[in-house]
């Protein structure tokens, strides 16, 4: 099984794929400084390999404070329940997309993944739709932006630190199933405002990192390209 790895600065990617298992989306992690992590996403299967990869990086997973859901599918919220039980970290999402989080259901997308989902409750909803949020936590601010077309709810987090722009586009690959609640139209919307960001390093949910501005701008373009049609 491959390692948890240092993507820049004070992020890491500590799960998705050989990292803790196939049905995970890559979950990434934040040193916020002054004993704060933050857990971006939280996989669906492997828990304690999650777990166990924060202690590999010489973090103890005990000074996670926050962890952010950045939308409601199974496998990016499936161990969220354990994170909170285990850690007593406050979580944060979108409220469009709390009822499915809080409450269970097939906008989930558990039973694609034949799986039982546990549902866990939110302390912090997000509630921007145009504009954007800003956390504060340790020695940085974390930006919340609402995507919506994935999911209502979705969001990407990004973070300006060592001079650089990090976004956690969990999803910019989609897919869209009306059913689930993805609408083309604003989904390509949320992806030019994305664009519009001029990140540095995209952190995407299941398709790695894209390490330059350039790579950023083709990666998010080539969607934008694909559901415009």
């Amino acid at each position: 099984m491959a390692s948890p790895f240092r993507v820049y600065e004070n992020i890491y990617c500590i799960g998705g794929g050989s990292i803790s298992s196939a049905g995970d989306c890559m979950v990434y992690l934040i040193d916020m400084k002054k004993n704060n992590l933050v857990l971006i996403d939280s996989g669906v299967t492997n828990f304690n390999r999650i777990v166990d990869n924060i202690k590999t990086l010489n973090f103890d997973p005990n000074n996670l404070t926050a962890h952010i859901i950045t939308h409601c599918h199974i496998d990016h919220i499936g161990n969220s329940a354990h994170f909170k039980k285990s850690f007593n970290l406050k979580v944060y999402a979108h409220e469009l997309d709390v009822e499915p989080i809080e409450k269970g259901g097939s906008k989930t997308g558990a039973s694609f993944y034949g799986v039982n989902y546990e549902p866990v409750e939110i302390d912090q909803k997000f509630t921007t739709r145009e504009g954007e949020e800003i956390l504060h936590i340790g020695e940085y601010d974390l930006h919340i932006l609402h995507i919506p077309g994935h999911t209502p709810g979705g969001i990407a987090p990004y973070i300006d630190i060592g001079g650089k722009r990090v976004i956690f586009a969990q999803d910019v690959h989609g897919p869209l199933f009306p059913a689930f609640g993805s609408d083309r139209k604003q989904f390509v919307k949320s992806l030019k405002r994305m664009q519009d960001l001029n990140a540095d390093i995209l952190c995407e949910g299941h398709f790695g990192i894209y390490d330059s501005k350039d790579k950023v701008k083709e990666y998010i373009g080539s969607y934008i390209s694909q559901f415009s049609r």
